[in-house]
Order: structure tokens, then C-alpha cells, then sequence
């Protein structure tokens, strides 16, 4: 650490030596390189962050110079990360950068997020919004969030110490998928500008552990009038479920994890083993019953009820009368995020076979 580079810095007392060294390891990923992802890039490396990744699978255009510093019309047609890296480790050589050159997928997400412990989010469209959001409630870090429309702009951080989610502000719509970006409506060059540079403050803040973050907050600023209102919101657990859920069906997707079969014989095994869950799905007038401590008889009706006290993360043991609709059952949950679900092969009547 070049502590002269970093001195006035380290002459504030919230920082201090033991504040820049967190900086320094520090790892933060920024998605989009573009109005906001530009100033977030240049005061990260600037206070001295030591690991900074960079999500854009975009070129440069000509139409973007107004707004992204980094680049010149000498950059026109190149990736927007690759550029990014070049001018940002010209800045500061201290700091370690690595270029993802794509757009942020449920494809790659969990790939690219891996040990990061910020997402800055400088995206221009919702439903990237809402895949960061998902992939950060997994991974439980939070997520520092800015868009800008024309003259004005808003600023949270969600996911923040169990904190209200960006779905808790927004819930998912149609609407909201399809609002527009400036790509359609146009901006003040320097709005997204001094947002990228509020949103790096929340991060610095929330690496130092220094200051009030924007948590169950929203800054709204408008740059005709020079209005700032900060607004309070809450969370919604409903939201943050929803959330979870969405993360953790991309995260089965992408390790092709699927319904697991269980035998009687290992079933019987199962059964003793108090952490799991077993459930019989079957309704109320179905017979045999099978009168054991450790099941739960819970009739697909209200099976979801059930489930919302449940770890996603449980082993889950479903049987049913032949093992159909405990199959059935086991594909949703696994669809909705359930990432350990078993069900029995061929139901309780595998067990009469065997006289129990």
C-alpha cells in the first residue's frame, strides 16, 4: 500500500491505517461500465479498492463520450471493459482488475459474482436489476444501486445487514421490465456522473463499517432544481422470499441439480436421521398411515404454507400413495429453489411390499 497516494485519506480518524488496509482488500464487483459504472470505476480505484471486477459485454459508441470519462473517440468500437481496465490501472497500478467482457446472465451470474463481497449495480435495465438482487440475497451481500432518467436520479442499498431488497421497493411487473433506459429518453451527461460517485461513497462506507448507509432509504435528486429527498421504505418479506426463490432456481439451473429417488430400504434409513424432513403428501383419507415421530402430514394444499418455515438448503423427503405425485411435487419445489429434495420410488406401496 502506497500510504503517500492514500494520505489525506488516512488522515481522517474513521479511516485511518487500519481502514485503508480494508480498502485494499476490498473486493467489489461493478455490472456496466457505462454513465455510472464509469465514475463508480475511477473513485473505486481512486480511494485505493484493491479488487475491482468489471461486467460489460457493450463497444464504445460515439454517443457515449458525453457521459463515460474513460473513454475517447480513439476507444470507438472497442469493449467498453477492456478500455476500462487500460485507463483504470493507468490511474492507480496498485489495484488487481479483472474484465468480465459480457452482459451479467442467470447463465453466469453465480460464476462472476463468486467471492465478491459488493455488487455495484450500474446497469440501465429492470430485469438485470432483478437477477443482481436474487444473486446478492443468496450470496447475502448487498447490492448499491443508482438509475437515472433525463434530469434526475435515485440512489439505495439494498440487501444490506438483512435489510429491505430492491424488490421490496419494486415489485416485479411487466411495466417495470419494459421502462425505459437513456438509450430512449436521453441525459444530462453529468447526472449519471455525480450518482456514480454517490453510489462509490456507499460502497466506501459499507467497507469501512463508518457513517449511515442508505438502507431502507431512497435519495432522489433532481438536477434542474437541485432538489435531494430522501424517502424511507420498508422491507417486504413476501419480496425478499420472492427473491431468494429466483436466486436459488438460478443457482439449481446452472448445477443441474434435480430431484433425487429414494428406495425403501434407504427410506427406512432416512427416517431416522431427525434433521431431514420428511412429509407425506397424501390427503387426510388416504390409508396406510404411517405413524412415526418424524413426519410431517402435510396434503399438497398446504404443502407452501408448510415450506415457508423451511431452509432452502434442508434435506426434504416427499412420499405420497405410489410415487406419483410425490415426483411432481419434488420437480416444483425444485423449480422454486429447494436445492436438496428426495422423494420415495414408488411410494408407500414399496413399504407394504416389505410388510411395514
Amino acid at each position: 500500500m502506497q500510504s503517500k497516494r492514500y494520505d489525506k485519506q488516512i488522515q481522517l480518524t474513521e479511516i485511518g491505517v487500519s481502514g485503508q488496509e480494508k480498502l485494499s482488500k476490498a473486493k467489489v464487483l461493478v455490472i456496466g461500465a457505462g454513465g455510472l459504472g464509469c465514475p463508480v470505476l475511477q473513485n473505486l480505484a481512486a480511494a485505493g479498492v484493491g479488487n475491482i471486477g468489471i461486467v460489460d459485454g457493450d463497444v464504445i459508441a460515439e454517443t457515449n463520450l458525453h457521459r463515460q470519462f474513460l473513454y475517447s473517440m480513439n476507444d470507438v468500437g472497442s469493449k467498453k471493459v477492456t478500455v476500462a481496465k487500460e485507463v483504470v490501472f493507468r490511474q492507480n497500478p496498485d489495484v488487481n482488475i479483472v474484465v468480465y467482457p459480457k452482459y451479467f446472465t442467470s447463465q453466469n451470474a453465480f460464476e462472476i459474482v463468486s467471492d465478491y463481497q459488493i455488487i455495484v449495480d450500474c446497469t440501465d435495465d429492470n430485469a438485470t436489476r432483478y437477477l443482481i438482487n436474487d444473486i446478492a440475497l443468496v450470496k447475502n451481500i448487498p447490492m448499491v444501486y443508482a438509475s437515472i432518467h433525463k434530469f434526475e436520479g435515485q440512489l439505495s442499498v439494498f440487501n444490506y445487514q438483512n435489510g429491505p431488497t430492491y424488490r421490496c421497493l419494486f415489485s416485479e411487473s411487466e411495466a417495470l421490465k419494459k421502462s425505459v433506459n437513456c438509450n430512449d429518453s436521453g441525459v444530462l451527461g453529468v447526472l449519471p456522473n455525480m450518482l456514480g460517485v454517490m453510489q462509490t461513497n456507499e460502497v466506501l462506507k459499507i467497507i469501512l463499517g463508518i457513517g449511515v448507509v442508505l438502507n431502507g432509504k431512497l435519495l432522489l435528486y433532481n438536477g434542474l432544481n437541485n432538489y435531494f429527498q430522501t424517502i424511507d421504505f420498508s422491507g417486504n418479506e413476501i419480496e425478499k422470499e420472492k427473491g431468494i426463490q429466483n436466486g436459488l432456481a438460478v443457482l439449481n439451473q446452472i448445477l443441474n441439480i434435480g430431484l433425487g429417488v429414494i428406495s425403501a430400504n434407504d427410506f427406512l434409513i432416512e427416517l431416522t436421521n431427525e434433521s431431514n424432513v420428511v412429509i407425506d403428501i397424501r390427503e387426510s383419507y388416504e390409508a396406510p398411515k404411517l405413524e412415526i415421530e418424524n413426519i410431517y402430514h402435510i396434503p399438497l394444499a398446504q404443502l407452501d404454507d408448510f415450506l415457508k418455515g423451511i431452509e432452502r438448503n434442508k434435506k426434504i423427503i416427499l412420499f405420497c400413495q405410489e410415487g406419483n405425485r410425490s415426483k411432481l411435487t419434488g420437480d416444483y419445489l425444485i423449480k422454486n429453489g429447494f436445492a436438496n429434495v428426495h422423494h420415495l420410488s414408488n411410494g408407500i406401496e414399496s413399504l407394504l411390499k416389505k410388510n411395514i
